[in-house]
């Protein structure tokens, strides 16, 4: 079967998560332990690493519709898809710890400036051919990512540097493959248009289910290997399971697609936030390797569907000159858990054990469900971008 071309734009446009997402920010979960050891931190530290860039999440996020009225939408992404390279280059050459938080938070700047224009970009794609698709296949290109660095990092060992290098040129040769898919005409046609308003009231729920998700699921991706190398798995067995969470995130668009854009209200959004609990919890029934596949599985399979399910909320629910403030905003809300998540799990985790970072994501997750309650109708939009 032929992919269209806006399918195919759609998946070229995804190598903006696997850079922003899965390079750049997930893989730092792969090189915990050998940071760890090598610089002789403490679970606290490496989430304080985790949270630098979460608070450059944070800033881009504000910056982004700034930035956008300046560069266009195609000119944010691929602004932020060359720092990205840069940021995750400077990682690579210091050992110095205000340097490497310097360079974390500029990935993270970067990454959130890629997001939200890629984001935007996906949601213009699926109105086009009036599809939820691209939106899912979007987020899903963070799969991409996750096995790109969980089939090479553990294999290098102690040499986290050279990691970091790796990841840096494996950006820039998703930055090249990227660049021509983030063009849809929209900036060329409109180069003066504003960013629109922010619209977080009426979709409060969703705001706040949001926020509790990426205080919670960040922590599992970020200390699961250091869960499994307390445990003493082979590297063969990190290998396989950080792959097989990328496959499940690329896997994603096929088993949640429909249900984001058919589903009513925050229906999905809700299905998803379960059962991304109950995969986070199933790691910490057993250590052994069918149940950690098993837990990656469903994890990978609904973590990144939960921003395909929010963007989907708010491209519905929202005028589409409102796209990129609103997203902007739930981004913010977004970055805002980021930065917090890590550095309290891990403070937890010392005092614990690493199966607190892994309970975290579970506890929080399911309170992100419950705060959706009974779900509601969300408000539709007309081709004219008016809301009914």
């Amino acid at each position: 079967m032929p992919v269209s071309p806006a399918l195919w734009q759609a998946v070229r446009l995804a190598l903006g998560t696997a850079s922003a997402l899965g390079l750049a920010r997930f893989a730092y979960g792969l090189l915990v332990p050998a940071m760890r050891d090598g610089l002789h931190w403490s679970l606290a530290e490496a989430g304080v690493m985790s949270a630098a860039n979460g608070l450059g999440y944070l800033l881009g996020a504000l910056v982004t519709p700034v930035v956008r009225r300046r560069l266009g939408t195609a000119g944010t992404f691929r602004w932020g898809m060359i720092l990205i390279v840069v940021a995750l280059a400077a990682t690579a050459v210091s050992a110095d710890h205000l340097v490497l938080l310097t360079a974390r938070a500029a990935a993270g700047v970067a990454g959130a400036l890629v997001f939200i224009a890629g984001g935007v970009i996906a949601a213009r794609i699926a109105t086009g051919i009036s599809s939820g698709l691209p939106i899912t296949v979007y987020f899903a290109g963070t799969g991409l990512g996750i096995v790109v660095s969980g089939a090479t990092i553990p294999a290098l060992g102690d040499r986290w540097q050279l990691a970091w290098a790796g990841l840096s040129v494996a950006a820039g040769l998703a930055t090249l493959v990227s660049w021509a898919a983030a063009d849809t005409g929209e900036d060329r046609e409109a180069p003066a248009a504003t960013a629109g308003r922010a619209r977080v009231r009426p979709l409060w729920r969703t705001a706040l289910a949001y926020l509790l998700f990426a205080a919670g699921y960040i922590t599992y991706i970020t200390f699961l290997s250091a869960y499994l190398a307390e445990r003493h798995l082979p590297i063969a067995q990190v290998t396989l399971t950080w792959t097989v969470l990328g496959v499940a995130v690329i896997a994603a668009p096929s088993l949640w697609s429909r249900p984001i854009t058919q589903w009513p209200g925050e229906r999905a959004l809700a299905a998803l936030l379960t059962v991304l609990a109950g995969g986070a919890a199933l790691a910490l029934a057993s250590s052994e390797l069918p149940v950690i596949l098993a837990s990656a599985v469903v994890y990978g399979a609904t973590f990144m569907a939960v921003p395909a399910a929010v963007t989907a909320l708010i491209r519905n629910g929202t005028p589409p000159a409102d796209w990129t403030a609103t997203l902007a905003a739930f981004t913010t809300l977004f970055a805002a858990g980021q930065t917090a998540g890590p550095w309290i799990a891990g403070i937890l985790a010392d005092h614990t054990s690493t199966e607190a970072t892994l309970a975290w994501t579970a506890i929080l997750c399911a309170a992100a469900a419950a705060t959706l309650g009974r779900p509601r109708l969300a408000p539709t939009t007309t081709r004219e971008g008016e809301r009914q």
